[in-house]
C-alpha cells in the first residue's frame, strides 16, 4: 500500500504527518510505503489513500480517486489510526 501525506509545501507538516501514519501502521502490523508531497506535485501522484489538512482536501477531491482523509491534529495517534482503520475497512 501507499499513502501520501500533502501539506502546502511538502516539507514540514507533511513529514509529522508522514511520523505519526508510520506509528499508527506498524502499530497495526502494516506494510505500506508513505511519501510526503505538496499540493502540486501530488496531483500527479498514485497512492491508495491520501492524508492531508480540511483546507486541502477541497484542492485535492478532482486528482484522485482514491479515498482522501481530512486530518486536523497530525500528532494525534488516535485519529490519525480511525482513518487508516476507515481506509481498511471501506
Amino acid at each position: 500500500m501507499k499513502f501520501l501525506a500533502i501539506c502546502g509545501f511538502g516539507v514540514g507538516s507533511s513529514m509529522i504527518l508522514k511520523m505519526t501514519l508510520l506509528k499508527v501502521t506498524k502499530s497495526l502490523d502494516l506494510d505500506v510505503e508513505v511519501e510526503t508531497a505538496d499540493l502540486s506535485s501530488a496531483k500527479g501522484m498514485k497512492c491508495d489513500a491520501v492524508f492531508t489538512s480540511k483546507e486541502l482536501a477541497k484542492d485535492l477531491k478532482d486528482s484522485f480517486t482514491c479515498p482522501i482523509y481530512e486530518i486536523d491534529k497530525y500528532m494525534n495517534k488516535e485519529e490519525v489510526k480511525t482513518a487508516v482503520e476507515d481506509f481498511l475497512n471501506r
